[in-house]
């Protein structure tokens, strides 16, 4: 005897249609449907014991007292309270003794590459071969000196800003912009400047160029350019350029001045993380 076929029934529909094609009434399955209410579940417990929720000032704080800014706090923390010994020795050291400690040496290298990533590589580069108007770290044109000492004076102060009255300071005059020379003037001295390190653009201008220098620049780069490190004053003759060494480079420079600024990192910094930095810097070759 056969079997009756059975016939497959239509499910119900929702009663919405688009194109003719309709949207079936399905119910989900009971596992799913489970898993849905336990997120609901979960996510509400989490709102209340964690914090969540964003407010105008501040977001809720959870009844668990839980804080990523707290977890990180405090382990900054306990690895400050485990170098604090080495750091107090890095901070009274004396900086010309520290590579003859190994210990110390390779401590204070470690951190100060830390410090310098975090604070200096934004203006010299992460590998402190700076960019135009930044200077380059790795080269021997240290305008107040680069030894190591020098070097940690400079960063300890900074250079040309308002919030330390000991940073460096140098102010090259501004001879076009304010009318000390003339453009042709400017133009034989651009001329000059250039002859120093390498070729002119005007040759003719050179020996004009001379005596304008003579007059006007030669009280703060010298008599030959090779510049004043008390003054702050860069040498001209190395072909070591921190805006560029090209004739509309330098007679820029001549025309409108420059005027860098660094910061004094004695507020930001201990003085265990600047002897730290000023010990990588010096180490990475540059200076003396």
């Amino acid at each position: 005897m056969s079997k009756k076929p059975v016939e497959k029934q239509e499910p119900p529909t929702t009663g919405h249609i688009w194109d003719g094609i309709r949207e079936y009434d399905n119910p989900m399955p009971r596992w799913w449907l489970w898993c849905f209410y336990l997120t609901i579940i979960w996510g509400i417990g989490y709102a209340i014991a964690y914090p969540a929720w964003p407010g105008i000032k501040s977001a809720t704080t959870g009844v668990l007292g839980f804080s990523t800014r707290g977890e990180v706090a405090a382990d900054i923390a306990a690895v400050n309270a485990r170098n604090e010994a080495i750091n107090t020795r890095l901070a009274s050291a004396d900086l010309t003794t520290i590579p003859g400690d190994a210990e110390l040496n390779g401590y204070a290298i470690s951190a100060g590459a830390a410090v310098f990533k975090t604070w200096c590589a934004q203006c010299h580069g992460s590998g402190a071969a700076g960019a135009k108007g930044y200077p380059n770290l790795l080269d021997n044109d240290w305008l107040w000196g680069g030894d190591i000492s020098s070097i940690h004076e400079s960063i300890r102060v900074g250079i040309r800003n308002e919030d330390n009255l000991d940073a460096r300071y140098s102010e090259m005059p501004a001879f076009g912009k304010d009318e000390l020379l003339e453009d042709a003037q400017i133009d034989q001295v651009t001329n000059y400047v250039m002859s120093l390190s390498g070729t002119p653009m005007d040759a003719s201008l050179v020996a004009d160029g001379a005596m304008v220098f003579e007059e006007n620049c030669a009280s703060c780069h010298g008599d030959t350019g090779l510049g004043d490190r008390d003054q702050g004053a860069p040498n001209l003759a190395d072909a070591i350029w921190l805006f560029g060494g090209d004739f509309d480079s330098i007679r820029e420079t001549v025309y409108s001045s420059r005027f860098g600024v660094m910061p004094n990192w004695d507020e930001r910094l201990t003085e265990a993380q600047i002897n730290a930095v000023a010990t990588y810097v010096h180490q990475l070759g540059g200076g003396e």
